[in-house]
Order: C-alpha cells, then sequence, then structure tokens
C-alpha cells in the first residue's frame, strides 16, 4: 500500500514506521524539524526490542496524501475539521482515511468535512512519545480495534502482517468510550503532577479520584445508549500495570508547553453531562485544572 500519516507526532510516527518496515511506501506529513530530520536520517523506531532508523517519506504539506490508499489520520482532535479540509482536495476516491485520535467524535467530524471520502474509526491503544525530531519511542501495546468499511478487512490484514494487532469491531464506538474513560482517568491526573502511570497510581487518594471519574464517565456513556464493551475496572488497572512509564499525551502537551487535548476528553464528558442532565464533578475539576495550567503557560 501506499500510505500517508496527517499528523505524524508520536502515534502516526509509530504506526507509519512499522507499515514501512513491512514494505509499504509511507509519507509522514508533519512539522518541519521533524520532516527535516526524518529526510536526513530515516524515522528513529525505539522499541524494547529493536533501535532502527526506518526509511520512509516525510513532507510538510498535506498535498502529499495523493495517491495514498490509506491515510492514518494522526492530527489533535482541535485540529480535526482544519487538517480534514486540507487533504479533501488531495484525497484519492478509492483512500480509507482512518481516524487514530483521542476522543469519540472525530470520524464524524471528518466524515461531515470530507463527505465524498470513506473514513473508518480506530481506537488506538499503544504508549508512544517523541523522544525529539525523527526519533520515536515505543513504551508498549500497540493494537488497534477499527470501524468495518469497504476496505477495513485489506487494511486490517496488511496491518497484522506488519505486526500490529488490529481487530475490526461493530461497536467501536463503545471502544471509544473505553478508551476515553481511560483517557479521563489517567490523563489530567498524569497532566497535573506530571507523572508517569506507574507512579501516579501510588499517590494518595488518587485511586478514589480515579473511582469518582470512571463512575461518571459510565452514567454518561449509559446516558447516551453507549455500550461499553470489557470490564472497565480490570482495563482501568490494566493501565498502570502495562504502561507503568507512560506519561499521558497531556502531560506531555503540557511539558512541551502545547495545547492539549483535555477539551476532547474530561471536557466532553462534562459537555455531554450537562447536556444529558448527569453530574460530573470529578470530571469537571480536572478538566479545570488542566485548564488553568494551559492558561498559565500561554
Amino acid at each position: 500500500m501506499k500510505v500517508a500519516v496527517m499528523g505524524a507526532g508520536a502515534v502516526g510516527c509509530y504506526y507509519g514506521a512499522m507499515l514501512a518496515r513491512a514494505g509499504h511506501e509511507v509519507v509522514l506529513i508533519g512539522r518541519p524539524s521533524h520532516v527535516e530530520a526524518v529526510r536526513a536520517h530515516g524515522l528513529r523506531l525505539e522499541t524494547k526490542t529493536f533501535d532502527e532508523h526506518v526509511p520512509l517519506g516525510a513532507s510538510t504539506e498535506p498535498s502529499a496524501v495523493q495517491g495514498a490508499q490509506l491515510v492514518l489520520f494522526c492530527v489533535k482532535s482541535t485540529d480535526t475539521e482544519a487538517a480534514a479540509a486540507q487533504i479533501g482536495p488531495h484525497l484519492s476516491r478509492d483512500a480509507l482515511v482512518l481516524t487514530l485520535q483521542n476522543g469519540v467524535d472525530n470520524d464524524e467530524r471528518v466524515r461531515a468535512a470530507l463527505p465524498s471520502s470513506e473514513v473508518a474509526a480506530a481506537v488506538v491503544y499503544v504508549a508512544t512519545e517523541m523522544a525529539g525530531p525523527g526519533h520515536v519511542k515505543h513504551h508498549g501495546r500497540g493494537e488497534l480495534v477499527i470501524a468495518p468499511s469497504r476496505h477495513s478487512e485489506q487494511v486490517a490484514q496488511q496491518l497484522v502482517a506488519a505486526g500490529v494487532p488490529t481487530q475490526i469491531s461493530g461497536n467501536v464506538r463503545g471502544s471509544l468510550w473505553a478508551k476515553l474513560v481511560l483517557n479521563c482517568a489517567y490523563n489530567a491526573l498524569s497532566a497535573v503532577s506530571q507523572l508517569p502511570y506507574g507512579e501516579l497510581v501510588k499517590g494518595v487518594g488518587v485511586a478514589e479520584v480515579i473511582r469518582d471519574v470512571v463512575a461518571e464517565c459510565l452514567a454518561v456513556a449509559r446516558a447516551e445508549g453507549v455500550e461499553i464493551p470489557g470490564d472497565t475496572d480490570a482495563a482501568i488497572r490494566g493501565i498502570a500495570q502495562s504502561m507503568p512509564s507512560q506519561y499521558s499525551s497531556t502531560a506531555q502537551d503540557l511539558a512541551r508547553g502545547k495545547p492539549s487535548e483535555i477539551d476532547h476528553l474530561n471536557g466532553f464528558v462534562v459537555r455531554r453531562g450537562e447536556a444529558l442532565g448527569v453530574p460530573t464533578p470529578a470530571n469537571r475539576v480536572l478538566f479545570v485544572m488542566v485548564k488553568l495550567l494551559e492558561g498559565k503557560q500561554r
């Protein structure tokens, strides 16, 4: 396949590099400093089992999606509509745009911006970070759950062959909500404390705060009519065990002085709770704390 990664941050770089290692033609679309490093040396992919420079293409221009059969759409949730509009004129008719983003409604927002394109949501379970321009570090996991579409079966097969465990699910909305609950439980707390998950959960009162946040998220999901698959409590416990050294994406954003996606995490739960008459005080406190820190940095 020819693959384009729109928004070549840690998540997009990891999956793009895995596909490139399997022989696919991949181009990363990202910031100039990152693009220059990739063009000069390839993308350094550092994992627990290997550390290598992966040769692939890189561009700062959205037009680089031209000819791609698969577009991994990995921009921040706050940039969804703008980025979709940028790639729209350059998309091939048979391209699948796969949204690999935090939040539960990005695929709908992309579909509204690209009504003639095939768009499918993906749920991402991976711990990664950008360790510098042209350098992505993988801390653990890497599974994808993707929604059914005309090309999902073929894409899933290629991802599995590239070493990316991938499932197709008819309840991706529920899986997106399950991921949202995890993000709401950990992201803001990791950001405010600047602690990785393994250290964070040892804090006094943290378990009780996480319990309250999760209970509110599940209440909002029920009010939305969303069926969340799996054992949520086990998933919450498993994050700290499987990714003890991982800082949340919100923590990484704040550490670098960048705007976070908190509006689409705890903030989203607060807004939906207000609309549905479900109280969300724990989520509101975490949302406000992150927004205060963002404002202080600005």
